[in-house]
């Protein structure tokens, strides 16, 4: 039986590059509210390919629980506060029952493909679908939709172009109620980062808030074309059921 009460779990399933750290920085600005910060990686590592190119593999293995259904777990533990964020890639599901959504809402958190690629191909110069969650996010939404739990589609670009709009969107989706302090915080790393927020976090650290859009520009690695047409089709129809 799906029980939504206290704590009430928000599960974020997003790409990488995709604005998640940010989001999570905005909700640990809630009073009400406790982050976690990828708390499957280690499971994801032990069970994928990815473990030889991902910076900080060993120290993620060797500082998190590896067993995703013990993961599982705990998300679904108590908390002391009345709300609980799981900022979570969507890759990481692999090897796992999904079943478990029920329990909370569902986030999908997508992005323009060319620019995400730009961004994730700076520090995994060559990705594959596996890596950057575009085929499982739709497989997600699909597996949501069909069991009926609760979800909700953003999307980075919409989401940075109207941010106070779309995060009283999501916070009313999420049936939390709106914080405007979750538009600012403090420059520097959350004690809730993962111990690979030195390898990918480095531009929020040094924000205090949400940046706005900005388009990119630059040209797409030849080697990165085939990728970025399988997921193009992908994004689109994710991007047909945001906010």
């Amino acid at each position: 039986m799906r029980s939504l009460q206290y704590p009430k779990r928000l599960f974020l399933w997003s790409g990488p590059r995709n604005i998640s750290t940010a989001l999570m920085y905005g909700f640990a600005q809630r009073k009400d509210t406790v982050v976690a910060d990828e708390p499957l990686y280690a499971h994801y590592l032990k069970i994928s390919p990815a473990k030889p190119y991902h910076p900080g593999a060993n120290e993620i293995l060797a500082c998190m629980e590896n067993e995703g259904e013990k993961v599982v777990q705990q998300m679904l533990g108590k908390f002391e506060q009345p709300i609980a964020f799981f900022k979570n890639m969507t890759h990481h599901l692999i090897g796992l029952d999904w079943s478990f959504m029920e329990e909370g809402v569902n986030i999908i958190l997508t992005r323009e493909p060319k620019e995400m690629l730009l961004s994730f191909s700076k520090i995994i110069e060559k990705p594959v679908m596996e890596d950057i969650g575009y085929a499982m996010q739709w497989e997600l939404l699909q597996y949501l939709q069909s069991n009926n739990y609760p979800y909700v589609v953003l999307d980075a670009k919409k989401f940075l172009m109207d941010t106070a709009g779309q995060l009283r969107k999501l916070c009313a989706a999420c049936g939390i109620p709106y914080d405007q302090g979750m538009l600012q915080w403090t420059a520097g790393p959350l004690p809730e980062d993962g111990v690979w927020a030195r390898y990918w976090y480095q531009n929020v650290h040094k924000s205090t808030g949400f940046q706005p859009y900005q388009e990119k520009n630059e040209a797409m690695p030849e080697h990165l074309l085939p990728l970025l047409a399988t997921c193009e089709p992908l994004y689109q129809k994710l991007l047909a059921f945001s906010i």
